[in-house]
């Protein structure tokens, strides 16, 4: 157990096993979608490690005052734990088993102003848990009726100040990447989506998007392979044409 000296006491412990976890229905049908867009860009490019872990409504737990506190963030991203993916099926403690997350982004729900709560007593609000417990370097948070995200970083002082974007898109030192809204189609859902961008300003893909790439790179190899095809066929049939001139003029040509 490690032991943080602050106010107020903050404990790092493994939540008991009889521990009752919530299991509320998300507040929007499109959270669980969004979430797993940003994690697969992410895993298709060969981003996330054996130990990184990356979750969707998952339970990050501290002690608080001698009371343990779960939160789910919609989606968070911790760059290194410390023990087996198996250690972590049910809920994860940072530094008892691990890095605190880089990032968290919310959904903003029907719940107005859940996510901006930072209500310090018992049980804490989601931003207070953020920035004072757990001291996540950065949170998001996005409303994707309107495709508005928020980026909010951990000052010196320990407080969370927005983050100015870089040309509509916000650095993300936890994934060396640039994260920001996308409009578009994926699925049977149109409308803003968060996405990744690499430094180089390219977009990373989605698996489907790759599928996509790869059927129009198998379509122009068939057309080309036809074109080449179509082309022998013209130079054969020109050359007959040549034999058939020579013959009719008495030339008999040569093989």
């Amino acid at each position: 157990m490690t032991t943080v000296t602050s106010q107020p006491k903050i404990t790092w412990e493994k939540l008991p096993d009889d521990f009752p976890l919530p299991d509320d229905p998300v507040d929007n049908i499109d959270q669980p979608t969004l979430a797993a867009a940003l994690s697969d860009s992410l895993e298709q490019t060969g981003r996330l490690q054996d130990n990184t872990l990356v979750a969707t409504n998952y339970g990050v737990c501290a002690r608080l005052e001698g009371k343990f506190v779960v939160k789910a963030p919609d989606w968070m991203y911790v760059p290194r734990i410390e023990v087996s993916q198996e250690n972590v099926r049910r809920s994860y403690t940072p530094h008892l088993q691990g890095d605190i997350p880089g990032i968290v982004i919310e959904f903003l729900s029907d719940t107005e102003g859940n996510e901006y709560s930072s209500k310090p007593t018992y049980p804490p609000g989601k931003w207070y848990f953020y920035e004072q417990v757990l001291r996540v370097p950065q949170y998001g948070i996005f409303e994707p009726e309107q495709g508005v995200l928020e980026m909010y970083q951990l000052n010196d002082a320990g407080y969370y100040v927005l983050q100015p974007p870089q040309e509509r898109r916000y650095w993300i030192e936890a994934l060396g990447l640039f994260l920001g809204v996308w409009e578009g189609r994926k699925g049977n859902r149109q409308g803003y989506w968060l996405r990744w961008w690499d430094e180089s300003g390219q977009l990373l893909p989605w698996g489907v998007e790759l599928v996509e790439q790869e059927r129009q790179r198998a379509e122009q190899e068939r057309q080309r392979a036809e074109q080449e095809r179509q082309r022998a066929e013209q130079e054969r049939q020109r050359v007959q044409a040549l034999i058939a001139q020579l013959r009719a003029a008495g030339i008999e040509p040569e093989t």
